[in-house]
């Protein structure tokens, strides 16, 4: 089920984080039963164990300073810096008490030896809530700037807080542990417990946004810290209560340790093992070097260079393993990439199909766009029984492919009969050759589709106007029996003295006038968006607003009539001085409703056009004068101003019982 609330990883679920919680509730629950039963608070010196207790935790926590130091110079990353100094400050107040330990080289301790755990703490408890907070990249720089002098300051005060504590009588440091409690100890401690609470829920936040092991283990570090501050203040030496604050100590740095140490046995290198703490513009800019590292690494597999992580070993620290996972992985993504791409320009090539280009035009474009994929590939077609693809002659059997020389062609067919071959180089998988098999498969449908086309275009679209072929393309149910009705304008010509003509000729003569008339007069209907539907002899029907839709409709077919008349115009005045007079266009156009459809048999049909409209057109054509177009009144009241016709009057027409009114065309704007 979906939820509003946000997803929280492993280690900050609910169940976890109250367990968390107790285990850091336990060293303060212990501390307070200490100090309030103090039979239970019982003194234990033992000097030595002291001394090398402190040795060997400062040591530890001069190692993890140091590491994050050099992660903090790497990545150069304010708060690695800022992190690095929690630990190296720590570490040396805990060293410098551990030489105050009484006779090691005092030999009663110092009242240094008493605070200046406390004072140590209290500075690291400064740097640690510095690194917990969300510096900016100003603030980022200016604290990468003064690292040196933060540095450097650090040591001199220190070495300044052993002189003074360890040589007698140089300052009251010097002087003997105190044996009261002093309240202003307690008071000074609290700024910087405070500031390690701050620290703790601020690192926690971070680990939220962003977890990783490493920054609840710091998060952890940092509550203990708080709370070694808070049993130092009881101020009773060598009892519990003051080995408690030791062993806190000791834990918030062995905790880090451990988290260091589990992720170089995971990861084998020390080179990443800090960035999870980093600041979040390093973090991206960490992210952003190995993306750009993989996609190099990538670059590197596709050309087949083996190792190409080794290159890249170098910049990042990787060990071999990481190096030889890294290659793995690269060689992975560049696979499924290679296969991303041969999918893409196979569902290109599929779209071309449908798009019915001419087969050169249809071949060249799918060879362009393949290439982007599948490399140097090549297509030969079938030319006088063979194929040939430059100097390499294929011969097939059946549809197996045929190798040669790191190639591999594929068959190409069309209709089940070779067409051609595909030549793509060898591929590196099973996968790569089924790839490259489907594509030739693909190739071959778009081969017979743009044949299918060219067909279509021969045949099928010479025999009908334009629009009727495209219309039963894209839907074949209209090619059903049937009709509906529809109001368009009918176009009728014919061409006066034809009869005549033809009785003067011979046969090929009338072809080849018919030819050149219709060739002229063809063109004026179809620029004009108007449908051919018969010719009949000399004669020839066009519609306009069926099938395709046409808000002038009237106004087309009169352009398209005039035109018509022009170039018959044309035609025959260069057959003038000939032995027989060609004949000339006679046109009759008119505007009403029809029922327009495919008529005839199951078998045989046409599309046509039935009705009174397209009758009173054929008789306004027959009473026109050649040369002249004739409309009739519902046309002319479509046509808007501009026109200029001259009226014929009321006219009766065979099978007409009323007069029609008529109107010769003479100019359209």
């Amino acid at each position: 089920m979906p939820t509003d609330r946000p997803y929280l990883p492993p280690a900050t679920q609910p169940v976890r984080a109250v367990v968390w919680a107790i285990h850091l509730a336990l060293p303060l629950l212990g501390l307070w039963l200490l100090l309030a039963q103090e039979q239970l608070n019982v003194m234990w010196q033992h000097n030595p164990s002291h001394f090398w207790m402190i040795l060997a935790v400062a040591g530890l926590n001069v190692t993890l300073g140091l590491m994050v130091s050099e992660a903090s110079r790497r990545r150069q990353d304010a708060r690695l810096f800022l992190v690095s100094m929690v630990f190296l400050t720590s570490a040396g107040f805990f060293f410098l008490h551990g030489l105050a330990t009484p006779r090691v080289i005092l030999p009663v301790g110092s009242l240094g030896f008493d605070i200046g755990q406390q004072v140590g703490l209290t500075v690291a408890a400064g740097f640690a809530f510095a690194s917990a907070l969300p510096l900016a990249d100003r603030a980022a720089a200016r604290v990468l700037e003064a690292q040196h002098v933060i540095r450097g300051a650090l040591i001199g005060f220190m070495v300044l807080w052993g002189l003074a504590s360890l040589l007698p009588g140089l300052t009251p440091l010097s002087d003997p542990p105190l044996n009261r409690h002093a309240d202003w100890l307690v008071w000074g401690s609290i700024p910087g417990i405070l500031l390690y609470g701050a620290a703790t829920v601020m690192m926690f936040l971070i680990h939220r946004r962003r977890p990783a092991a490493m920054l609840i283990s710091l998060t952890t570090a940092y509550a203990l810290l708080g709370e070694a501050m808070l049993a130092g203040t009881s101020q009773l030496n060598w009892h519990l209560t003051w080995w408690l604050w030791h062993v806190l100590l000791t834990l918030a740095f062995v905790f880090v340790g451990y988290s260091a140490y589990l992720k170089f046995r995971r990861e084998g290198s020390s080179a990443g093992l800090f960035d999870a703490v980093a600041l979040s513009a390093t973090v991206a800019r960490i992210k952003a070097d190995y993306d750009r590292a993989l996609e190099e690494l990538v670059e590197h597999v596709r050309r087949g260079e083996p190792l190409a992580a080794t290159r890249l070993a170098g910049k990042f620290d990787l060990t071999e393993s990481q190096a030889a996972v890294l290659d793995r992985a690269g060689e992975a993504l560049a696979n499924e990439r290679r296969l991303s791409e041969r999918l893409a320009a196979l569902v290109d090539v599929s779209a071309q199909t449908r798009v019915g280009l001419p087969e050169t035009e249809l071949l060249a474009t799918a060879l362009e766009r393949v290439r982007q994929a599948y490399g140097d590939v090549r297509i030969g077609l079938v030319a006088d029984g063979r194929v040939d693809i430059g100097s390499r002659e294929y011969v097939f059997e059946g549809h197996t492919p045929v190798h040669r020389d790191r190639l591999v062609a594929y068959p190409l067919t069309v209709k089940g009969h070779l067409a051609g071959a595909l030549e793509v180089p060898l591929g590196r998988s099973a996968q790569d050759e089924a790839l490259a098999a489907t594509l030739a498969g693909q190739l071959s449908i778009s081969l017979e589709n743009a044949r299918l086309y060219h067909e279509l275009n021969t045949l099928f679209r010479q025999y009908m106007s334009p629009d009727v072929a495209n219309a039963l393309l894209a839907d074949p149910e209209q090619a059903a029996l049937g009709g509906q009705l529809k109001q368009l304008t009918a176009l009728f010509a014919d061409l006066k003295g034809f009869t005549t003509f033809s009785e003067r000729v011979t046969p090929g003569e009338i072809v080849e006038m018919l030819n050149r008339y219709h060739t002229a007069a063809v063109p004026c209907i179809l620029d004009n968006g108007g449908t051919i539907v018969q010719f009949v002899g000399d004669a020839l029907l066009a519609l306009f607003n069926a099938p395709a839709t046409q808000h002038d409709h009237a106004a087309a077919a009169c352009r398209a009539a005039l035109a018509m008349q022009e170039a018959a115009g044309e035609i025959a005045a260069e057959s003038r001085g000939g032995e027989v007079e060609w004949p000339t266009f006679r046109v009759g156009v008119n505007t009403g409703p029809a029922l327009v459809g495919n008529i005839g048999s199951p078998e045989l049909r046409g599309f046509n056009a039935m009705g009174d409209c397209v009758n009173v057109a054929a008789r306004l054509q027959g009473v026109a004068e050649p040369g002249s177009v004739v409309i009739g009144a519902t046309t002319l009241s479509q046509l808007g101003a501009g026109v200029t016709t001259r009226p014929l009057g009321k006219l009766e027409l065979k099978g007409k019982d009323e007069r029609v009114e008529a109107h010769v065309l003479l100019t359209m704007p």
